[in-house]
């Protein structure tokens, strides 16, 4: 096999595995999808057998079926955000990504960890200057 045969597998081999690792999160998502469509089913049965109760007490209930959660596209979205979070490189709990940084004033790249100062805590504002 030649190199770019084995490079190709094990690109495939490392898609196969980065999905069994995903699956479980996935079907999870898509369960809880399904169960708030369901949730919105069993609310319009209900809705319509309060309409022959005609009780005064309970609010309206205003259900759509155009809002459905448990679609491809609702699904696709689910798949590519739980790919995106397993693959960020910073996780709760675990040492913090050492990325390269501008420094304004010299315009220098620089590793954020080399502008800690001794023990003391490095804090990152992320602000707007709206």
């Amino acid at each position: 096999m030649d190199d770019s045969g084995g490079v190709q597998m094990a690109r495939a081999l490392k898609h196969a595995a980065l999905c069994l690792m995903l699956l479980p999160r996935f079907l999870l998502a898509a369960v809880m999808l399904w169960l708030l469509d369901f949730l919105c089913i069993r609310r319009k049965v209900l809705l319509k057998m309060g309409e022959r109760l005609d009780s005064p007490d309970d609010p309206p209930v205003c259900v759509s079926d155009s809002n459905k959660m448990f679609t491809w596209e609702s699904l696709r979205a689910v798949w590519h955000g739980q790919k995106l979070d397993f693959l960020k490189s910073a996780h709760l709990g675990e040492a913090a990504p050492n990325t390269e940084v501008v420094l304004v004033q010299e315009r220098r790249q620089v590793r954020i960890l080399d502008c800690t100062k001794g023990k003391r805590p490095l804090v990152l504002n992320f602000g707007s200057c709206s």
